[in-house]
């Protein structure tokens, strides 16, 4: 197929040039009732903000341009059918759970997933067993798990009906899923891939190989991280014959907005061809760019680039006693925003160039080098807290029990071997250091209150600010 056809995109802009009266919704009208505060950003915009009309197609129950669009996406990535998603990665990660399992299937899941991973096993009432991951130590971060541990948990869990897997992680590391996928196939076990920020792999061989090209069932990825599409725009892949292709449909459309937008998905058509175009001396300029915009940094005596198996993603330390919160805040102060910071690193995304654009590496990398004038040389740089490995574990209640049981506050450090019934989760990167229905330890408090005193942000934990958690009445010491 014709990877440069825009065919979603292109009917939007036709239906415009007809200068279309609207008596439908949206109310404003194709940008002729609007608020004129916003109308010299929003005009354009507002053109292709249509609805399920003539001629648009249905996300729904696509017939027309919308199934062209996603027979184009399938063909890219070789896949029996491609889905265009309207609700981020997070709605993806929901569908593939809840089409795969049922109320008290024993589903074995990474245990540095995404929240929405997490949210999708519970709403499925499904029965998690948690794989713990690889600890990177230069990182201070958790990677992914190997294939001894995936191994070890379908042996002690051979009824197992799912394997939930992030692949890459936030900060771009990859691990060997091929072997893994082998493994699940073997055991007649479908494996399902967050892919969330590898949308881009299939550029080209600079890059690690996509877990669609390993063989992974169902595979979500969120394109607007490194792709040029709005935000919210995500793809879904499905090449399975272990997991329901109507369960998935039905689950896809349920989940989803039943008014979707249409500039965003005509931008994930635009993207789609935008990554189906990507040739090779695209690719050797983006490696150009990359390596020069590396090495100015890494010449910086008092920062430390961490490159990985992702070319779009850098991540940088500061050499003395800055965490990484310490460090964003600075650059953010020069105009440099940056992903995410934790206790140790500043996580930077690049761009996906292609030959000849123009971009502002170098104007960034001189920001840095301003940024890394301030950063102390004498002291002492941090030391890395390793994170609770907690090998294969499982929820000490169940979903189904947690909503029969009452909850109740107390403080920190009372709550060692106390049943925690909320999340903690710091955001970015949005994996759960304590989930609802776990023990917690020690060490998973000592986390706690580091990542407080280092100024993380986290999602959960209303009373953390308190001095307090949330626990279930009479479980636990």
């Amino acid at each position: 197929m014709e990877q440069s056809s825009t065919p979603l995109f292109d009917q939007l802009t036709r239906h415009h040039e007809r200068k279309p009266i609207s008596f439908h919704v949206p109310g404003h009208k194709f940008g002729e009732v609007f608020s004129e505060k916003g109308n010299s950003f929003f005009a354009d915009i507002l053109k292709l903000d249509a609805t399920e009309i003539a001629g648009l197609d249905d996300l729904h129950s696509p017939e027309g341009v919308i199934l062209e669009a996603e027979k184009l996406l399938a063909d890219l990535y070789r896949t029996k059918k491609s889905f265009f998603l309207i609700n981020g990665s997070t709605v993806g990660n929901l569908a593939m759970i809840m089409s795969t399992i049922k109320e008290d299937d024993i589903v074995l899941v990474q245990r540095n997933s995404h929240k929405s991973i997490m949210n999708g096993i519970k709403l499925a009432k499904g029965k998690p067993v948690f794989i713990s991951p690889e600890y990177h130590l230069d990182y201070g971060v958790a990677g992914g798990v190997s294939l001894d541990a995936v191994g070890a948990a379908i042996t002690q869990y051979p009824d197992a009906r799912a394997l939930i897997l992030t692949y890459p992680n936030y900060y771009g590391m990859t691990y060997d899923l091929e072997s893994i996928i082998d493994l699940a196939h073997n055991h007649h076990i479908p494996v399902l891939v967050d892919e969330a920020h590898g949308v881009h792999f299939i550029a080209g061989n600079y890059f690690p190989p996509s877990a669609v090209e390993l063989g992974a069932d169902i595979v979500v990825q969120s394109a607007h991280k490194t792709l040029p599409a709005m935000t919210m725009g995500a793809f879904l892949h499905y090449q399975s014959k272990l997991v329901s292709h109507s369960h998935l449909q039905f689950h896809l459309q349920a989940l989803q907005s039943s008014s979707p937008s249409y500039p965003l998905m005509a931008s994930l058509d635009l993207a789609r061809s935008y990554l189906g175009t990507y040739n090779s001396e695209d690719l050797a300029y983006l490696q150009k760019e990359i390596e020069g915009f590396s090495s100015i940094v890494n010449n910086i005596d008092t920062i430390r680039v961490l490159t990985n198996s992702d070319p779009l993603k850098i991540s940088v330390q500061a050499a003395g006693s800055w965490t990484g919160f310490d460090l964003q805040k600075r650059l953010e102060s020069e105009g440099v925003f940056t992903e995410l910071a934790d206790p140790y690193n500043v996580l930077l995304v690049l761009p996906l160039l292609k030959k000849g654009m123009k971009h502002r590496l170098r104007e960034a990398a001189d920001k840095i080098a301003v940024v890394a004038k301030e950063i102390p040389k004498d002291e002492k740089r941090l030391e890395h807290m390793l994170i609770n490995q907690k090998d294969v574990s499982t929820l000490a209640i169940d979903y189904t029990q947690m909503e029969q049981l009452d909850t109740e506050v107390v403080l920190l450090e009372d709550s060692p071997g106390r049943i925690i019934a909320e999340s903690i989760i710091p955001y970015p990167p949005g994996v759960p250091l304590c989930l609802p229905g776990e023990a917690l330890n020690k060490a998973d408090l000592e986390t706690i209150l580091y990542l407080r005193e280092k100024g993380a942000k986290i999602q959960g934990g209303e009373y953390l600010s308190a001095g307090k958690i949330k626990v279930f009445k009479g479980w636990g010491i």
